[in-house]
Parts: structure tokens; sequence; C-alpha cells
């Protein structure tokens, strides 16, 4: 059934996910939902120093919000940094350099975080997609520790920051990649089988979207949220799929258009008089499983992910500082 999920896949991101499905579910947006004041709800973003986590954090900052960038890199996170404040006028925006793939320095990062700040909206935006199988420093498969692990432990950290403020929401970003992939517990860290780097991407992709389904059900007073930003034209498109890009390049979305749906859910008072734990593309809930794909998991299965991800993230806390 792969290459049913796959081609059907495709052939529905050519029509919705590139620049003129964009185009053709803006004609229904309503302007007035994004055209808020936020100023005074404290926002941190995830991968914030390019593409869609920039491109969030500028709309934000331009509603006149207090954004925490949450960056890898310190020489190009203090460049979005100054560019975000020049572009907004925006003078709250704060700085912090995580390395979301090294759950030590996750934990350490929220432990800190959540003794000096406050905080309204997180948006778990960073990710990556490599290619061949990388461990990180702590024996960690690199796509599993940035994308799942890491989201886990900072959200699980943040949420008794969360649940002081009215009007707390959780969104990650995720991909439209996750409708070829069934829930795999078996092999978290992919070590088994001929290692595809897109293939694990879905599949992590899959499992925060599971992520987002559980925390909702468990954290009724916080509204979790889940996405799909399209086919974006970003630095992370261009060095992890260079064959898409090179395909695809004249068709994908601008960064700020892959990030409309963030915002939305981010600021808009439309956002959360839908349920808590959707999925969203183009400001829509959609479906999480196509027709006939064969991907739904059993509620076991869902129930186990949390509760290995509850381990590993707990292991890693015994040994951090603080």
């Amino acid at each position: 059934m792969s290459w049913y999920r796959n081609a059907v896949w495709f052939v529905k991101g050519l029509r919705e996910y590139t620049r003129g499905g964009y185009e053709s579910a803006s004609k229904h947006f309503n302007p007035a939902d994004v055209e808020v004041d936020v100023a005074g709800r404290s926002f941190l973003v995830t991968g914030a120093n390019s593409g869609i986590g920039k491109a969030t954090a500028k709309e934000i900052a331009k509603r006149g919000g207090t954004v925490h960038l949450v960056c890898r890199n310190k020489e190009r996170a203090e460049v979005a940094k100054e560019e975000i404040v020049t572009e907004t006028g925006n003078q709250n925006i704060f700085l912090h350099i995580v390395d979301i793939s090294n759950p030590k320095e996750v934990w350490k990062f929220a432990e800190k975080f959540r003794n000096e700040h406050k905080l309204n909206v997180l948006i778990n935006n960073a990710g990556c997609m490599v290619n061949n199988r990388e461990l990180t420093e702590d024996g960690l498969e690199k796509n599993f520790a940035t994308n799942t692990l890491g989201t886990y432990i900072l959200t699980t950290a943040l949420l008794p920051l969360l649940e002081k403020e009215a009007d707390a929401r959780v969104i990650t970003v995720s991909s439209g990649g996750m409708l070829v992939q069934k829930l795999n517990i078996s092999d978290l860290q992919s070590e088994n089988g001929t290692f595809d780097g897109t293939m694990v991407y879905a599949q992590n992709k899959r499992q925060q979207v599971v992520l987002t389904e559980q925390w909702a059900k468990a954290h009724r007073n916080i509204h979790f949220s889940v996405m799909h930003p399209g086919w974006a034209d970003t630095p992370a498109v261009r060095s992890s799929m260079p064959d898409f890009y090179e395909k695809m390049k004249n068709s994908l979305r601008t960064d700020t258009q892959g990030a409309d749906t963030v915002v939305w859910l981010a600021v808009s008072a439309e956002a959360t008089k839908l349920p808590s734990g959707l999925f969203f593309q183009d400001r829509q809930p959609v479906a999480t499983h196509l027709p006939l794909a064969s991907t739904h998991s059993p509620p076991e299965d869902e129930e186990k992910l949390m509760e290995v991800l509850e381990e590993f993230s707990q292991k890693f806390r015994s040994t951090s500082p603080g």
C-alpha cells in the first residue's frame, strides 16, 4: 500500500500544497482573523532564524507580541533577531540559543525559562531532515531527537507555565508527508532496514500528530493544534530535498504563505473555537489519514508512544544540570 499512499499524497500535494493551492484557499480567508493586537502576550518559536519560523516570529512581532526566538546557530539567530526588530519596530524580541536535538540542553533551557518568563503560546517549528542515519552525542538518531523527542520534552516541560495563562496554545508544525506513514513504535530510531531520511521525517511528523492528539486529551485548558504549511521555499527544503526543490521551485509557497496558518492558529480568536487536537492546512482542519491508506493505529500504540517518550525524556532530565 505504500506506493498507493505516496501516489495519492503527491497528487494531493500538487493540487493543494503548492503556491496555487494557497492562493485558492486564501480567497476564503477572513483577513480580520489575524488583524489583532497581541501586546502583552508571550510567544516562543523554535527554529526561528529562517524559513517558516522566522516568518511566523516576524508576523507575531508586527502584532505587538513578545517573541522568544529559540535557535541553534547564534550568528544566524542574531541576524534574524535584528531583522525582525528593524522591520517591525518591536523591541520585545528575545533570543535563546538551544539545540533541540540535545535533550539535556532542552531540559536545562525549559527549566530556566519557566523560572524567568511567562508563556501564552508555544510554537514547535524546529525540525530537521537528515538523509543519512546520524547519531547525536547522546546516541540518538538525529531526526527523531529533533522532531519528536525535542518537541516532546520542550512541550511537556513548558506545560506548567502554559497552564497558568488564559487562552494558552501549543502549535506544532508538521507536514503533509505524515499522511504516507502509519505510526511505528517498534523502530523509533530507524535502526532496522534501509534508512530513508524522507520517510523517517514523515514518520516523525506522524508522531507529532499523535502527540498533539494525546496532549489535547490530557490538558483540556490548553488549545493544541498541529499543521501542514504546504510545500514552501525554505532553506531546509533547499538543503534537505534538492531534487524536489529543483522540480518544484517555481510553484513552491513563500515562507510567509507557509507560516500563515501558524500565525492564524497562534493569534486568532477563530482558531480556538475549533476543538483542540486537530490537524490544519490553510486555516481549516483536515483529515489525518488518506482514504484507504491503512495508516490508522490502535489506541494502545499511541499510548505506548507517549510512555516511551516520557521514559526517554526523564532519562535525560536526571542527568541535566539544575
